[in-house]
């Protein structure tokens, strides 16, 4: 274990973008988890991921390219399952699961003659957290603060939730990757999911303790940081949404803490 390895300079940039991924994951989660939807993140981002890897193969290296391009994508794959919603409503989810095995096939396919594919999905798949620029920051806390001034207007319509769903999951995607994305968008709502006051700051706490608690594991042991984090985050969201449970006297096996 390497002491030094705790440098707040390096430690510090990853750490403020999980912050500003929870900012509007939380919320996000819990509207997510309340409409019965819960793969629509992970469906969404591999659209995103789809247009991102769209972007590689096509050469396109300008960053605004790559942006566009995956919002672009994860737009049409939200347009095309809010369509479904009002179509088939009871068969969304399993349609929401097809969408997302459909949209990972297809960037492998993009990928085949491409002799770092294995690697450039990987990279989309669990992220580059450690390696946000301070630009990178930037420019995702200007949009999450758009989504933010946007939330309420657009949330009272389905299409104009999936179309702000969309705009998130792209920024999160090339910021921490998609296996964080779904782990930050679902465990730490689903584990605060009964509470109906304070669950906000119930469920940030969790994502924080889950970051920190992934970040500085990396740091000490050199393991991948998007893999410890996400299962950082499933323990932070087991014990702290047991705690809260004992502290409202629910038993764990009850109907409320299910519910």
């Amino acid at each position: 274990m390497e002491l030094a390895a705790l440098d707040p300079t390096l430690l510090g940039p990853p750490l403020v973008a999980g912050l500003l991924v929870l900012a509007t994951h939380v919320p996000l989660g819990r509207r997510v988890l309340t409409r019965g939807i819960v793969f629509l993140d992970l469906a969404i981002a591999q659209f995103a991921g789809l247009g991102v890897i769209a972007a590689h193969v096509a050469d396109w290296e300008a960053a605004w390219a790559t942006q566009l391009t995956a919002f672009l994508a994860a737009l049409a794959g939200a347009g095309l399952l809010a369509w479904c919603d009002r179509r088939w409503p009871a068969r969304q989810e399993a349609l929401i699961g097809s969408s997302f095995v459909v949209a990972a096939c297809a960037a492998s396919l993009l990928l085949t003659s491409d002799p770092h594919g294995g690697e450039e999905l990987q990279n989309l798949l669990v992220g580059q957290i450690l390696w946000v620029s301070t630009s990178q920051l930037a420019v995702t806390a200007a949009l999450y603060a758009l989504i933010g001034l946007m939330w309420r207007p657009l949330t009272r319509h389905g299409a104009g939730f999936y179309a702000l769903f969309a705009l998130s999951i792209t920024a999160s995607v090339q910021l921490v990757g998609v296996y964080l994305v779904f782990a930050s968008l679902i465990l730490p709502a689903l584990a605060t999911l009964d509470r109906e006051r304070n669950w906000y700051v119930a469920t940030l706490m969790i994502g924080i303790l889950g970051y920190v608690g992934g970040l500085l594991l990396s740091a000490l042991t050199d393991l991948p940081t998007g893999p410890l984090i996400v299962c950082s985050l499933a323990l932070s969201a087991l014990l702290v949404g047991r705690g809260l449970r004992l502290m409202r006297g629910t038993p764990a096996h009850s109907p409320a803490a299910e519910n």
